[in-house]
């Protein structure tokens, strides 16, 4: 059988529409700088989230901390807040996470369809090609060769059939790749939809820890309104008490100087507190301070004016007097100043015991220095047990510490 030059034209006309170096043109992979990006973004935001949790970690840890001791609400209330901001900022950063995830998803997805199509059609050429070759014979390509009338045309039907051979490898070698490309596109699509799924989930988990944050952010704003009307009450009775206080002391004085001319007289007619126990004066108790005396401004910006100071001790010890008097006033529940025992030292100087457990003395029993009055106890459920201490030299308040001995 001889095959002229339009027999080797067919051969070679597919070589012309695809050729080897069109064909690993399409064997290249896509271009990879929009998936890096992709990749780069969502790596950003996993380290974003990841930041924004070890933030919110850190405040739940303070949060702990304040709730295992003394604290202003307000503080509270504001590590509450920046948890609900930390969370809602994870939220965000979840939706970004899921918007980057489609955008792969959908490009995979295109990509899968592209190559899916790219193979349906490669696939049918190399049918057509082996369709071919099987209708033409084993022999085609050499009776092809050995039919050529001269050794140019030889070699030109060598080189059409070479190249005709490199379009065939290409081309088997292209549906391979395809085949293992969209392999690949679906592992892709089934790791893209998992994550999606986990991005999901852990969207829905942060939303519900926003909502709970809200609702205890809620809570505490109302349990503050609450204790901030509960302070301003008890400041009120507190300034109550001590104006009532202050006249007690006043009618006691009233008192004394009615009983100081009469016979038998208990109140003495000097005062026993002398200029020369200024600073020296023994404690009623000892234990450290827990307010001062004066104006005290408090956590949430209320004021607390005291008249005395609060030192702290153990319920049940002893509370000793400064200084030899007379008890003027017991009374077992003196408002915020809870029970109290007012001594009169003589003269119109005064010292006050307030916030006692127990008192063991009576109205009218003369006291010498140093003697047990009472006990510690704890009148203020929001303080710790103390002994409310107050010197009034000449009915008129003063900083107890002046009077008594420094511990330095």
């Amino acid at each position: 059988m001889k095959y002229g030059r339009t027999a080797l034209l067919a051969i070679a006309l597919p070589v012309a529409l695809l050729n080897p170096q069109r064909i690993r043109a399409q064997q290249a992979a896509p271009p990879q700088a929009p998936q890096q990006n992709a990749a780069e973004r969502l790596k950003a935001q996993k380290d974003e989230l990841e930041k924004i949790r070890l933030e919110r970690a850190d405040l739940q840890r303070r949060m702990r901390d304040l709730q295992s001791t003394v604290h202003d609400l307000s503080e509270e209330r504001t590590n509450i807040a920046r948890q609900a901001d930390a969370t809602a900022r994870a939220v965000h950063t979840l939706d970004k996470q899921l918007n980057v995830l489609a955008d792969e998803e959908n490009d995979a997805t295109a990509n899968l369809i592209r190559a899916q199509d790219e193979l349906a059609i490669k696939r049918a050429v190399l049918r057509n090609r082996v369709r071919e070759i099987y209708k033409r014979g084993a022999l085609y390509s050499v009776e092809a060769m050995l039919s050529a009338q001269s050794f140019g045309e030889l070699v030109s039907r060598y080189k059409y059939l070479h190249l005709a051979a490199q379009r065939d490898r290409a081309l088997v070698h292209r549906v391979e790749a395809l085949g293992q490309q969209i392999g690949n596109q679906r592992q892709m699509l089934v790791t893209l939809r998992g994550d999606v799924e986990i991005s999901r989930q852990q969207k829905a988990d942060e939303e519900t820890q926003l909502r709970a944050l809200d609702e205890k952010r809620a809570r505490s704003l109302a349990q503050a309104q609450a204790k901030e009307k509960q302070t301003e009450s008890r400041l009120a009775q507190i300034a109550r008490d001590e104006a009532r206080l202050g006249n007690v002391i006043a009618l006691l004085e009233v008192e004394r100087k009615r009983a100081e001319g009469r016979s038998g007289s208990n109140f003495p007619s000097n005062s026993t507190l002398k200029t020369a126990d200024f600073g020296r004066l023994d404690w009623p108790v000892e234990g450290n301070i827990i307010y001062q005396f004066g104006r005290l401004v408090n956590p949430n910006n209320t004021t607390t004016r005291w008249n005395g100071i609060g030192i702290a001790a153990a319920e049940g010890t002893p509370v000793k007097a400064v200084a030899a008097g007379v008890v003027a006033l017991v009374d077992e529940s003196f408002g915020t100043y809870g029970r109290t025992v007012v001594i009169q030292h003589g003269g119109n100087d005064y010292s006050i015991y307030s916030s006692l457990g127990r008192i063991s003395v009576t109205k009218g029993t003369k006291i010498v220095k140093g003697q047990a009055i009472g006990t510690v106890g704890k009148s203020d459920p929001e303080m710790e047990p103390h002994l409310h201490f107050e010197m009034r030299p000449g009915q008129r308040a003063v900083d107890p510490l002046e009077w008594l001995r420094s511990r330095r």
